[in-house]
């Protein structure tokens, strides 16, 4: 346990590693806007659901926040025009993860003109219910903007009557990555502001800003914004140590309250929700001024890139635009990255769109990359326990996927991994740990997928089993009811009298 240089209590968590830190790189100019490509191709978000709704049709022209996919519910991402221009309907684009993979992304053809629909605030949001702040968020198409893209309203709906505090995660801890800095230097009132509409949302008595205690400017910034929005006094903003990977949600939640989300539960459990500092920004970009979310800042940066520096990108420009707006590659340029070195994934091109978690493009030179070398045996020297942050067993984890006993991986805690890449950083065989957890949660993942497949259509079958099987019955039943009027000539024949009566009557 120590003490912040604002004096607020932490903790720490297990493992971690300290990095060099490159930010300074990307932090030499303000946040530049990267212009509009000749066409963006707009990904539609890995939580929406497999046939979405358009409003539009291709060879419509749309406007800047003109909605293209309405949010049907809060699992369901919207997904807005981010300029004006031609729609063109659904491509298939390039995916990060895994290697070769697809996305549906929406087509678009800017017209230069960038006009927008009218901004659409929310009145009087200091008075308005929970329900109608998340519903504008989500119609807003509010998504994490830390990099997971979880849908702000599922994260934010509920029955969080215990939720007493809310963190605003500002601690980027990849070494290269500076969009978030550079956010909350340059509009340190947004997100002072986005905290207190989310806080609003759910509840929450108090707010943690979470930032690492290199940055002093930020720090003066976000308390300036504090003390002329706070009116109640419910913000505070604190520094952590700069140790690898902080800015993991449990990680940052164990070091700012000393509590530790259960491996199976939810930072709610703990009366917490955390939110990035981006997200929070676009909240009161939603809240205050009613614009949907259109862009991000992207950290362009690395060795191998001429202008390093932070861009405000359109989703759906592909990373080759923004890498020719930071001037373009060096002759030496050997990879490129998407996020930091340590838990992002290295790209096959530059032809990838721009989504909602696309923090950074790092371009690498031959010189910064670890030289390929061939994969050892395991020889269980447990440095990889040692960093784990998430106190796992990286080393069984590894031999149970590489057994393709994934069920066993599962029991290990697969699913509690962050990727944060530490155990492969140490690792002295050179495995690819984070790979192949990467692999068995996809296995795992798809294996979960035809196991409700599998028991929806064992419902189906059940319940045509049961449908057919009370249509059987009831014929049955219809039969013997028959069988035992014809059995009473009596009471047969008074039915039928009775029949012709009926008859007779209607003839009158």
């Amino acid at each position: 346990m120590s003490e912040s240089a604002l004096g607020q209590r932490l903790w720490s968590f297990p493992g971690g590693l300290e990095l060099r830190h490159h930010k300074q790189v990307s932090c030499q100019h303000p946040i530049r806007d990267a212009g509009l490509p000749e066409a963006l191709f707009i990904p539609i978000g890995r939580y929406a659901h497999a046939t979405p709704r358009l409003l539009v049709q291709p060879g419509e022209q749309v406007l800047r926040g003109q909605t293209l996919i309405e949010s049907s519910d809060d699992f369901a991402v919207a997904v807005h025009a981010t300029t004006s221009g031609r729609f063109e309907g659904w491509v298939e684009c390039n995916a990060a993860w895994p290697p070769g993979a697809r996305q549906r992304c929406l087509a678009l053809t800017p017209d230069g003109r960038d006009q927008s629909v009218e901004p659409t605030p929310l009145a009087e949001w200091a008075q308005a219910g929970p329900d109608a702040l998340i519903n504008h968020l989500r119609s807003m198409g509010l998504s994490g903007l830390g990099g997971a893209q979880f849908p702000t309203a599922a994260k934010l709906r509920g029955d969080w009557s215990g939720i007493h505090t809310l963190i605003l995660n500002g601690a980027e801890c990849e070494p290269w990555i500076s969009c978030d800095e550079m956010l909350m230097r340059s509009r340190p009132e947004a997100v002072v502001q986005g905290g207190l509409v989310l806080a609003r949302a759910i509840g929450a008595r108090q707010v943690l800003i979470g930032i690492e205690d290199q940055m002093n400017t930020v720090a003066r910034r976000l308390e300036r914004a504090c003390t002329a929005l706070d009116t109640e006094n419910i913000i505070k903003v604190i520094k952590v140590q700069s140790i690898y990977p902080e800015g993991g949600e449990r990680q940052l939640i164990q070091v700012l309250t000393g509590q530790e989300v259960p491996h199976d539960g939810l930072p709610q459990d703990l009366g917490l929700v955390c939110h990035n500092v981006a997200t929070a920004a676009a909240a009161s970009d939603a809240v205050i001024d009613g614009l949907a979310v259109t862009e991000r800042i992207v950290t362009v940066t690395g060795p191998a890139v001429i202008e390093p520096g932070n861009w405000r990108a359109r989703l759906g420009t592909p990373a080759s635009w923004l890498v020719a707006r930071a001037g373009g590659y060096k002759d030496n340029v050997a990879r490129l990255v998407l996020g930091g070195p340590m838990s992002g994934i290295a790209l096959a091109d530059d032809s990838l769109p721009i989504d909602r978690g696309s923090n950074c493009l790092l371009a690498l030179a031959e010189e910064d990359i670890t030289p390929s070398q061939p994969t050892l045996p395991c020889i269980n020297c447990g440095q990889c326990v040692q960093v784990c942050p998430a106190s796992l067993l990286p080393q069984l984890l590894f031999r149970a996927i590489e057994a393709v006993q994934h069920d066993q991986a599962r029991e290990l805690h697969l699913f509690d991994c962050i990727e944060c890449g530490c155990c492969a950083q140490v690792c002295p065989s050179h495995i690819p740990l984070v790979d192949y957890y990467r692999h068995g949660k996809d296995l795992l993942r798809l294996k979960d997928m035809d196991e409700r497949r599998a028991a929806l259509a064992r419902r189906r079958f059940e319940a045509r089993e049961q449908r057919l099987a009370r249509q059987q019955a009831e014929r049955e039943a219809r039969r013997e009811q028959r069988r035992k009027k014809l059995e009473a000539p009596e009471k047969a024949q008074d039915e039928i009298q009775a029949a012709i009566e009926r008859a007779r009557r209607k003839r009158t």
